[in-house]
């Protein structure tokens, strides 16, 4: 087991667990992964997976979309924005199900809704229709994020809880790089405007696949357990690890229905909703949780999503080309520079298990500002930006890097952490939702600060939140490295790293 870092003053009380939970907890924490793990690793980071592919998707079809449906600027901006407009709702409502009906029951919802979204966006003639599909695209995608950390945090062993949530959220990038092979493969194959079709009809086929994957997925052995259904945790139990089924049963059989609750609040009949992520023991976690993830959403989604537009404002490549195309060249350098994504995931894979969530998250947001100054730069020296595309190149390759080995895996896990069983999805979804306000405003508000004041205007306003990120992060930052969710709820976590280095030095010193 991971010795427990001693708590600060004002530590929680002391919280009675039934000698079966903590058993069934530790076989959980300390099993070796194995094949069902990357199984369900795999089928749970489909969510996300689909997320990266429908940002890209949608980012090519556009310029495609302005010709062959004939979008005017207002409703551009709407089919940009509704994406992740859509996610608001979707991580609201999928986060506090995921609580009440569990994990599996809201990952075959969210699926199927994508299955019907992506598969209207395919069909649709109608620029408004469209628009409403990917809205609900939005939300399928919305509620498949909560659900997927928190299942994910709960059913990997402890020591590769880290790593395989990083892993997570890094099929974002595989998501676009996916996304990139079959826009080029398609437009190859349908040289023509209205190709955008088969872009959301190969998110429709993805979903579907997901959707059958995940029939077999086993629920939670951590969310059944603090439902009071002990006797299915167990039979979830034997799938992740191999036990003595007869010693499991005897478990079952002692524990009846006895709820593990391990939490900062006390019990009640009724379970923890939206407003225990504002009481005083959870007031700094949701503020960590939200206002980091919502700033770097903000730039996240806002440059994501108009990379493309950007290098076409620049004149990195294809400008002068016709339509189809210049799509294809923007492809091509879009797809090259989100590779980098990737690559600063698996930078991430080490660094936020080697350094922590808190370091690594405020590296990362200083990195997206010198990225992004990188870009500002280029385009205030003689010849603008399209005389120095090695700049402007290793500027988005700095940003990416940064942001994905930093703040996108950190901001995505910490909710997860931070929140008992109860209440994790619940706390996930909120946090998720604040960050995709932060993703709509970007989305929507940068194309026309782009028209109003020009791209410079755009990066310096991308510097300015990447700073204020890595502020809010120091502000509100609590450390909690190395320790298991059961633990984060019975030790006081220290608010400096200082604090936190002094405690880990005093458990070696004592261990």
């Amino acid at each position: 087991m991971v010795p427990s870092v001693p708590a600060a003053s004002g530590s929680p009380a002391a919280v009675a667990v039934h000698p079966d939970h903590a058993q069934i907890i530790a076989l959980l924490d300390d099993a070796p992964m194995r094949l069902p793990h990357y199984l369900a690793w795999a089928l749970s980071s489909g969510g996300t997976l689909i997320d990266g592919i429908s940002v890209f998707m949608l980012g090519m079809a556009i310029p495609l979309l302005t010709q062959n449906l004939g979008l005017s600027p207002l409703q551009t901006g709407l089919l940009g924005a509704a994406l992740v407009a859509g996610a608001i709702g979707g991580a609201m409502l999928g986060g506090r199900l995921a609580d009440r009906i569990g994990r599996k029951s809201v990952f075959l919802l969210d699926m199927a809704l994508l299955v019907v979204a992506a598969g209207f966006s395919a069909l649709t003639w109608n620029a408004w229709g469209l628009i409403a599909a990917q809205c609900f695209v939005g939300m399928g995608i919305g509620m498949d994020f909560p659900v997927s950390g928190s299942y994910v945090a709960e059913c990997m062993p402890h020591r590769r809880r880290s790593a395989m949530m990083v892993a997570t959220i890094a099929c974002q990038s595989v998501g676009l790089l996916v996304a990139a092979l079959l826009v080029m493969a398609l437009l190859h194959l349908q040289a023509e405007p209205s190709v955008w079709r088969w872009f959301f009809a190969m998110e429709m086929l993805a979903a579907l696949l997901f959707l059958l994957g995940r029939l077999n997925l086993p629920e939670s052995p951590r969310w059944l357990m603090g439902q009071g259904r002990n006797r299915e945790a167990v039979h979830m139990l034997e799938r992740f690890v191999p036990s003595d089924r007869r010693a499991l049963e005897r478990m079952a059989s002692r524990l009846g229905n006895t709820v593990h609750f391990v939490a900062r609040v006390p019990q009640t009949a009724k379970p923890p909703g939206y407003g225990a992520l504002f009481q005083s023991v959870y007031l700094r976690s949701t503020l960590l949780s939200t206002v980091p993830w919502f700033l770097m959403d903000i730039a996240t989604y806002g440059v994501g999503l108009f990379t493309a537009v950007l290098l076409a404002e620049m004149h990195f490549e294809g400008r002068a080309l016709p339509l189809v195309p210049q799509v294809a060249a923007l492809t091509r350098g879009t797809g090259l520079i989100d590779l980098f994504l990737l690559l600063g995931f698996a930078f991430g894979l080490w660094t936020v298990s080697r350094f922590g969530r808190i370091r690594m998250q405020l590296v990362g947001f200083a990195g997206m500002a010198l990225g992004m100054g990188m870009l500002l730069l280029s385009t205030a020296l003689p010849g603008a930006a399209a005389a120095h595309v090695p700049l402007v190149f290793a500027g988005f390759v700095v940003f990416n890097l940064f942001m994905n080995m930093g703040p996108n895996s950190t901001t995505y896990i910490l909710p997860t952490e931070l929140y008992p069983t109860q209440l994790r999805a619940t706390g996930a979804g909120f946090a998720a939702a604040v960050a995709k306000v932060g993703a709509t405003l970007g989305v929507f508000a940068l194309p026309l600060v782009k028209s109003a004041l020009g791209v410079p205007a755009v990066l310096a306003l991308m510097v300015l939140v990447s700073v204020l990120g890595l502020l809010a992060t120091w502000m509100f930052s609590m450390y909690g490295h190395g320790l298991t969710l059961e633990q984060h709820q019975t030790q006081t976590l220290p608010t400096r790293h200082a604090q936190a280095a002094l405690l880990a030095a005093h458990e070696e010193n004592t261990a």
